[in-house]
């Protein structure tokens, strides 16, 4: 017997909310050549979504994303990993092991805040822009937890040196 997790569940979802509204955000495309993605529209648009319903998501969502970012920046504090944004800059044999803790840490997170953001659009604009749930909905998530993950990692290293500093180079 196969066993389906919830991260499956949750990006076949995704994709199915995603591709049920790519016919129509084709059309619009087409007729109005209209991209949306970072013009003034999407811009007011992001202004809309933080008043209208589901606006709660843009404290909730940062926040879950910051716990993550912490605990994951401790972890990597007492592992003796530098910093996550230094290392992924400056360590390149650290970058896919953090890369791949990080997706691990938010991947369910991710998917839900696409969800949201679909769920979002559609509530308020009565239409689903499938570029801007693909780019707000993981922004929301990723960059707190990136900031958070690398300042509590730092802040960790200052408290209490690091006894083993075998993973820096």
């Amino acid at each position: 017997m196969s066993f389906i997790s919830r991260t499956s569940i949750l990006y076949a979802v995704v994709i199915a909310l995603l591709l049920a509204a790519l016919p129509g955000a084709t059309r619009k495309l087409i007729h109005t050549g209209d991209p949306y993605l970072f013009t003034e529209r999407f811009f007011q648009d992001i202004l809309a979504r933080l008043s209208g319903p589901g606006r709660l998501r843009f404290i909730v969502q940062p926040t879950v994303a910051i716990l993550l970012g912490v605990r994951s920046g401790i972890k990597d504090a007492r592992e003796g990993f530098p910093p996550f944004l230094w290392a992924l800059a400056f360590h390149g044999k650290h970058r896919r092991k953090l890369f791949g803790s990080a997706f691990a840490s938010i991947q369910d997170v991710v998917a839900i805040a696409i969800i949201l953001e679909v769920i979002s659009q559609f509530l308020i604009f009565h239409e689903v822009r499938p570029g801007a749930a693909l780019l707000v909905g993981p922004v929301l998530i990723t960059l707190p937890y990136v900031l958070a993950r690398a300042l509590s990692n730092r802040i960790m290293r200052r408290r209490a040196p690091i006894a083993s500093s075998a993973h820096i180079s």
